[in-house]
């Protein structure tokens, strides 16, 4: 096999869909990126390992290694992308266009064209000549659920010491970014005719002190938490659905809040969990009202790279920038709890991600390879 060039590299992993959604009409397998890596690894010399997703059918993480040991560097991304909004495109979101000194395509910058800068960065590299390990990591459903990641932590798989997920952030190192946590709140009553309020538990009313008492919470936790290397340097909640009841002149027996909690380093979801469960309970104590709290979503927690991490100092360097903050999620705090150092690195901008005409700017691209290579041979040479 004749290792493609840098724009064969770019265009096959575009024209492979790998759509990842919550909609089961639009969810798709990542295998042909999964496949095409696996090739093109191999075809340099990585053993290949491919991990399928038990909870996921038609879904895996690659994991590419050359050599062995505990303090390899590890370049990361997802091969999943976002759904499109057809006929919102210029161009067919599956074929790399070139226009205006950019390449348009889905997945350009979030982020299958991440693993194109990585493979056209190692093809002057005599990897024979690695000291330490290089591992080349692709996952599954980062979009929807992050499946991928959390079944590498529940693996508990050892990969390196050093990591870089290459999101789109301008080439701009980023160490800690906010996480998030989505709850639902469901109050159970009792119908009856609204003329007589004794006849009935109004869930409705329940919601209203619900509500209350989550926005006095909310004032509290941004008092006793803040973060100033955050735009808004406070944890947030949104109130942002609220449906019950069905006519006026019934008294509402079901009423359902959900709500999002964007959580800075240092705060834990469980305990979060814990503090609202309390608080409602006794709220609700005397009120008839049963209350049910549910994960929405199983949560991302917060990423915090120490500021000391070699490979946020690598990356400060490289990069001529130091290392910020975003207001995004990503894999990071997967892999920090797998024993690594990450930081947030990759050309494109988050303002081109989950957009129509997504694009990668073609000036991004050298700069975004040199890097690349600078760190492979600083952390692997």
């Amino acid at each position: 096999m004749q290792y493609p060039k840098f724009a064969q590299l770019m265009s096959q992993l575009i024209a492979a869909p790998s759509i990842s959604a919550v909609s089961p009409e639009w969810d798709q397998s990542n295998l042909k990126v999964i496949n095409l890596l696996a090739e093109w690894c191999e075809h340099k010399g990585f053993k290949v390992e491919i991990l399928h997703l038990h909870d996921c059918p038609g879904k895996a993480n690659i994991i590419a290694t050359y050599g062995s040991g505990p303090d390899g560097l590890v370049l990361s991304g997802h091969t999943d992308t976002v759904p499109f909004d057809e006929g919102e495109w210029a161009s067919d979101p599956f074929t790399v266009v070139e226009r205006d000194n950019r390449w348009f395509g889905l997945g350009t910058a979030d982020m299958k064209g991440f693993f194109a800068i990585i493979l056209e960065a190692l093809r002057d590299v005599d990897l024979k000549k690695l000291k330490k390990p290089l591992i080349i990591l692709g996952t599954a459903d980062e979009e929807t659920g992050m499946s991928g990641a959390k079944s590498l932590v529940a693996a508990n798989k050892q990969l390196g010491r050093h990591a870089v997920i290459g999101e789109p952030t301008g080439l701009k190192p980023i160490r800690a970014h906010k996480g998030t946590m989505m709850e639902g709140i469901r109050l159970n009553g009792h119908a009856g005719h609204s003329s007589n309020p004794s006849l009935g538990k109004n869930a409705l009313e329940g919601m209203y002190k619900v509500m209350g008492e989550l926005l006095v919470w909310r004032d509290e936790l941004q008092k006793r938490y803040q973060n100033p290397m955050f735009e808004i340097d406070v944890p947030t909640m949104n109130l942002g659905h609220i449906h019950g009841g069905d006519n006026p002149n019934r008294i509402c027996a079901h009423c359902e809040l959900h709500f999002d909690v964007r959580t800075l380093p240092g705060m834990s979801h469980t305990g979060l969990r814990d503090e609202i469960d309390a608080r409602l309970a006794v709220l609700l104590a005397d009120s008839g009202l049963e209350i049910e709290r549910k994960q929405l979503t199983s949560g991302t927690e917060a990423m915090d790279t120490p500021a000391s991490a070699e490979i946020i100092k690598a990356a400060e360097k490289l990069t001529g920038y130091s290392a910020e903050t975003v207001a995004f999620g990503t894999e990071g705090p997967y892999l920090n709890a797998l024993g690594m150092n990450t930081v947030i690195l990759g050309p494109g901008h988050i303002e081109q991600a989950h957009q129509p005409n997504e694009y990668i700017d073609m000036r991004e691209m050298k700069p975004a390879i040199k890097i690349i290579r600078d760190l492979v041979r600083k952390f692997c040479m």
